[in-house]
């Protein structure tokens, strides 16, 4: 009985092991198939991608989709146009020590390799809106070209002119400034900086949000860039408004001597507007010692000026007002002062020198004009100030 039992184990072993080399053996022929029928798919998916390439032109569509491919990027033009196209938009993140250093670089070679035709630069320090403005548009109408506007206003203030103003998008990065205070000159500066950036700009032309052109843009166009001289005022006053704001600890950068006073409303040329960037002799002592009773704004430029290049100013402004009122500012002009009886005022009477010539022409610029004057100037500029 025991060895029925042994000898049914001992065939349920040899069965067993039989029927596992029988799966050994199988499973290698499954594989065997499957990579036949792999290489058989390959095979003719090659054929079929073969014939689609040669019978419709699939690669022609593959090279042409590659050909069409963009950058993303702009690129920087590589040639002279980097140097002399002016700026597409004002805003910049540059500090103040930056764009006075980029401003002050100059050609060494004076005859311009380019055709360029000189710019006005109107430049309007203002704290926030321009109500005269569809007067300059009128003014400015025609004249493309031939100027550049730059505006600094105070930081939170958000011009909205439609994108057809010549004022759309020309406001600079600005701050705070103050009237009679180095934080006013340094508006000034930056103006003057910011215009420099454009290699055409040759005349620079300080103006508030209440000046007004009295001459039509030919006439003072052809006034500016045919003088010798640049318009700013700078005359030695004894009086306790002049000498008497002058600080002994100036000296000897400044001397008592060399103390100006001249208006804030200036008009320079490009080697002026130069020589008050890059300064970092005068400024520090001004900004010192020149404080409340002391303008800065009446007496930094016109004394740094008349030190470096007091030969090329002609000591007269060429923008109007009326002191005749009394008082520590000029008087104000509202919608029923304009007549034609009141530029006859800004007209006649007066005598100047241009070019070292006798003049009657002396002011091409006029203020200080209320908003409730646009209408009213707009209505007689046609006739009197010949736009």
């Amino acid at each position: 009985m025991q060895s029925r039992v042994v000898l049914a184990v001992e065939e349920g072993k040899e069965n067993g092991i039989s029927s596992r080399t029988n799966q050994s053996k199988a499973l290698p022929l499954r594989l065997l198939k499957l990579l036949v029928l792999f290489l058989a798919l390959c095979v003719a998916f090659t054929v079929i991608s073969i014939y689609s390439i040669k019978h419709f032109g699939i690669q022609n569509l593959v090279t042409t989709v590659n050909s069409s491919f963009q950058p993303c990027y702009d690129e920087e033009p590589t040639g002279l146009e980097r140097y002399i196209k002016p700026p597409s938009n004002l805003i910049h993140n540059m500090s103040d020590p930056e764009l006075l250093w980029r401003s002050s670089f100059v050609p060494r070679i004076k005859k311009y390799p380019f055709p360029r035709v000189p710019k006005i630069a109107f430049m309007f320090l203002t704290k926030g809106p321009l109500p005269l403005a569809p007067l300059w548009e009128r003014f400015l109408k025609g004249h493309e070209g031939y100027y550049s506007i730059y505006v600094h206003s105070l930081p939170s203030f958000q011009a909205n002119f439609p994108p057809s103003s010549v004022f759309h998008n020309r406001q600079i990065p600005s701050q705070v400034s103050e009237w009679g205070r180095m934080s006013m000159c340094d508006a000034e500066r930056r103006l003057l900086a910011n215009a420099l950036l454009d290699i055409s700009n040759e005349r620079f032309i300080l103006l508030s949000e209440s000046c007004i052109p009295v001459y039509s843009f030919s006439v003072i166009y052809n006034y500016l860039m045919r003088s010798k001289y640049s318009f700013m005022g700078a005359f030695d006053d004894p009086g306790p408004y002049g000498r008497g704001r002058y600080n002994e600890n100036m000296f000897p950068v400044v001397n008592i001597t060399d103390w100006r006073k001249g208006s804030q409303w200036f008009e320079i040329n490009r080697k002026l507007a130069i020589n008050v960037v890059e300064d970092t002799t005068f400024y520090p002592k001004f900004e010192q010692y020149c404080r409340p009773a002391c303008y800065v704004d009446e007496h930094y430029f016109p004394t740094m000026l008349t030190i470096e290049a007091g030969n090329m100013l002609a000591n007269r402004s060429v923008t109007w007002v009326d002191w005749s009122r009394g008082g520590a500012h000029p008087a104000t002009f509202g919608g029923s002062d304009i007549t034609e009886e009141f530029f006859k005022r800004i007209y006649e009477g007066h005598r100047c020198l241009y070019n070292n010539r006798n003049s009657s022409v002396c002011f091409l610029f006029a203020r200080k004009f209320a908003p409730s004057a646009l209408e009213p100037l707009l209505h007689i500029a046609p006739k009197v100030l010949g736009f």
